[in-house]
């Protein structure tokens, strides 16, 4: 959680501020993570494919219900020798981006451990933490995974599932933007309980000293 300082002016949010919001992409190996970041901040397609090592960081300035946002995105190494690095870079994230290959099955099914291991580092720990599902390379014609199936498991969970492709572009900036929201709207819900604890928090509340 990012604590915001109260502005002298008065108690409420500044409409007009930047918020800087961290986002991260984690799925498998191989499942598009680095090309979906590429398209979504470039409008190109990213066909290299030389394994991303640890992660690196795009930023994107967008606008969500007139709030203007810098989205920090994280994009990180599917392999599972890297697992443990990836998840130090977990920390401070104010959204998550669950990435697989609907031509790859076993990408699919890495999906909960890859969401686990994301939540059992998030502190405090939140069931409902801001999250989408993207089934990357709809383009491809050797699906192993069906809609269906994907949808289902992200309705038990309610989390958004997209079907994309960031080599056609196919609802790539919808995901991210879904995500854009869901973190900002939990941003500002940790904004408004801060002003709360901290008008609470006056100094005529503090305890009175006593003598023995």
């Amino acid at each position: 959680a990012r604590w915001v300082p109260l502005a002298p002016q008065g108690l409420s949010m500044d409409a007009s501020k930047k918020v800087d919001l961290k986002i991260i992409i984690i799925g498998a190996l191989g499942v598009g993570k680095t090309s979906l970041l590429h398209q979504y901040v470039h409008k190109t397609f990213y066909e290299d494919y030389r394994t991303t090592l640890g992660a690196s960081i795009l930023t994107k300035v967008l606008a969500v219900d007139s709030s203007p946002l810098k989205l920090q995105i994280w994009d990180t190494g599917g392999q599972e020798r890297f697992r443990s690095m990836v998840s130090t870079f977990y920390k401070g994230s104010d959204g998550c981006m669950l990435a697989f290959d609907v031509t790859d099955r076993e990408s699919f099914e890495a999906l909960d451990n890859w969401r686990d291991d994301f939540l059992e580092k998030v502190i405090p720990r939140e069931q409902d933490f801001p999250m989408v599902v993207l089934g990357n390379k709809i383009d491809l014609s050797d699906r192993q995974v069906p809609e269906e199936t994907a949808s289902a498991w992200c309705k038990e969970k309610d989390i958004p599932y997209f079907e994309v492709s960031a080599k056609n572009n196919i609802n790539v900036a919808e995901a991210f933007e879904t995500l854009a929201k869901q973190a900002l709207s939990r941003y500002k819900g940790i904004f408004e309980s801060y002003l709360t604890d901290s008008i609470k928090l006056t100094p005529n509340d503090k305890p009175k000293k006593s003598c023995c």
